[in-house]
């Protein structure tokens, strides 16, 4: 397999070099437009205040002015495409390199606003500064986003699951592909995307035929009567009054035609967008199943998208057209600007449903390609096995993705599938018992979204998570943190009472309470969690609490190390069998100079 930084230095060495090579085209043009503007200015003064030369000289000098003008307009369009490659790699290799949680870039978006009332997306640092979101979105469009926000929030069925990994397999060395669709969709910010939806799924105005045919004949009536009165053959006073009784014909459906010419004018650009995203997506033919499908959900009436967009946005240009001074006349006359209403509605009316459905395979292409972009970068991350048996979590050399690996320090993690159910995770404190649950959840998180996993190997059956990593008392609600910790845990069990199994991971469980109140309630909770069928980790330095796998068969005690040399704490991360038997937490203290 290609090594990915080599090939994206490549790739940005290239588009650098075709960014140098536009710029100097650009800077020709430039002077040429400037000498060719200066040259038509002398020769206008030449032909019609000296006539001395033809007019023809200066008529000639401004077309080719324009000329350049339309040339000097496309070449700096492929400079801002070329600008967008450039950072589509730069940012890549920012990942490879672990500066994308801070390269200060303001095309980075991190998701925080998914956070707000998910169970357990704070425990896991999935959305917001640093997080897996932030490490994976490289979506450009608001449904593309939402779409991969969606993925890492609900854990998909294993059929669906499946069905991404070989998406997200065949797409994975699809570098064109994805580059091309990412340039296409950063010429917006987000596509504004949202609007164009809302607008598709808002009701048509449904004029009726009749009054499309009599339009139609009204501008008829007035080409004709133009040309009598061309002809001599009546009075002008016969057009103008024409006229007058047709703007008040006209005037009857006055806020009809206003409100579907007005609302049609962002959407368009947003269609603008979305039909250079799709022709990619129709010029491409995927084998995978959940591509082929897709693709084949995109036709409508046997007609790619992106023509359907294109025969709109025609209307639309001639719409535009309506404005330039020396056209506005001619279609206030015939009633073009209404006809134009007409027939964008009827768009709207037969179209409009299924762009729905064209953004939500956008949305799917934008997702599924950037799990295939995360899988590129980390060609040694395994898709999970899918045990279709559950509960099982079977993770060998488990990592965490937001953590380099240079740094990071995997364990084995075994829970359910004839193995332990429950795993107390003793250790003192920063020793990596929380990582540790992070990287649990994480990964199922990942594998369930159809993505790869850091680890050398995981088999996961369906599961849905239950976390209290990151729990915080409310001054607003009046609730303390051991409240509001034990309302989280009723919610983790009702979640275990659904038809999915339950891998819960609970962090210093009921350290809000005394040692004897959080020893009973603990060893409850755990009870009542393991007689619902879940699996799960439990985490602690209240050396109590390892007295649970004496009196539960299915739990088993696992713990974390540390050392002081040179009045240095020393952590190696790697998880071992059976209880700590120290704490650090003096030694903390004093190594921070506490006079404890």
């Amino acid at each position: 397999m290609t090594d990915p930084r080599a090939e994206y230095e490549r790739r940005l060495a290239s588009w650098r070099e075709r960014i140098a090579a536009l710029d100097r085209i650009n800077f020709i043009i430039s002077n040429a437009r400037l000498a060719i503007a200066l040259i038509g200015a002398a020769l206008l003064w030449l032909a019609f205040v000296r006539a001395s030369i033809s007019p023809l000289w200066p008529v000639g000098a401004w077309l080719s002015f324009g000329a350049l003008a339309v040339i000097h307009a496309k070449r700096l369009q492929g400079v801002e495409r070329a600008r967008a490659a450039e950072r589509v790699y730069l940012r890549g290799l920012d990942r490879l390199n672990g500066r994308w949680a801070d390269s200060g870039r303001v095309d980075v978006r991190d998701g925080a606003a998914f956070l707000d009332g998910h169970a357990y997306a704070g425990d896991l640092d999935l959305f917001g500064a640093a997080s897996l979101f932030a490490l994976l979105n490289t979506t450009r469009t608001e449904i593309g986003e939402l779409t991969l926000a969606d993925w890492l929030r609900a854990p998909a069925p294993l059929p669906e699951v499946r069905a991404r990994q070989a998406a997200v397999d065949e797409l994975r060395a699809m570098l064109d592909f994805k580059e091309d669709v990412a340039v296409l969709a950063s010429e917006s910010p987000v596509g504004r995307t949202g609007l164009l939806a809302a607008w598709a799924a808002s009701p048509p105005a449904r004029f009726s035929p009749a009054l499309r045919i009599g339009l139609a004949a009204c501008a008829l009536v007035t080409i004709a009567l133009a040309l009598v009165v061309y002809r001599d053959i009546i009075a002008p006073e016969w057009l103008f009054g024409w006229l007058f009784a047709q703007v008040g014909i006209v005037s009857l459906w006055r806020r009809q035609f206003h409100h579907v010419l007005h609302a049609i004018d962002t959407p368009e650009r947003d269609l603008g967008l979305l039909a250079g995203v799709l022709a990619r997506v129709e010029s491409e033919r995927f084998t995978s199943p959940r591509l082929a499908a897709l693709e084949h959900a995109l036709l409508t009436d046997g007609m790619p998208p992106s023509r359907r967009i294109a025969q709109l946005r025609t209307l639309v240009s001639w719409l535009d057209s309506t404005h330039n001074m020396m056209f506005a006349p001619i279609a206030f006359v015939l009633l073009l600007r209404q006809q134009l209403a007409i027939a964008i509605d009827r768009w709207h009316q037969a179209y409009g449903p299924a762009v729905a459905e064209w953004l939500r395979a956008v949305g799917e292409f934008e997702a599924l390609a950037a799990l295939a972009t995360f899988a590129y970068e980390r060609p040694e991350d395994p898709f999970p096995e899918l045990a279709d048996q559950g509960p099982a979590y079977e993770a060998d050399g488990l990592g965490h993705p937001l953590i380099a690996a240079a740094v990071g320090v995997r364990n084995d993690v075994h829970l359910g599938a004839g193995g332990p159910r429950v795993v107390i995770v003793s250790g003192s404190n920063m020793s990596g018992k929380s990582t540790l649950l992070r990287s649990v959840g994480v990964s199922v998180v990942l594998a369930l979204a159809g993505a790869p996993v850091t680890a050398r190997r995981l088999r996961v059956s369906a599961l849905v998570l239950g976390a209290t990593l990151h729990i915080e008392d409310s001054l607003q609600a009046g609730h303390s943190r051991f409240f509001a910790e034990i309302l989280r845990i009723r919610t983790i069990a009702d979640a275990a009472r659904g038809p999915v199994p339950l891998l819960f991971l609970l962090d210093e469980i009921l350290h809000g309470t005394n040692s004897h109140d959080r020893r009973i309630g603990a060893e409850g909770i755990v009870r009542a969690l393991v007689g619902l069928g879940a699996i799960g980790l439990v985490t602690t330095h209240d050396l109590a609490l390892t007295e649970l796998p004496a009196t539960l068969s299915s739990a088993v005690n696992m713990h974390f190390e540390d050392r002081l040399e040179d009045g240095k704490m020393i952590f190696d991360y790697r998880m071992r069998p059976g209880v700590v038997e120290h704490s650090n937490a003096l030694a903390l203290m004093r190594a921070i100079g506490l006079d404890v």
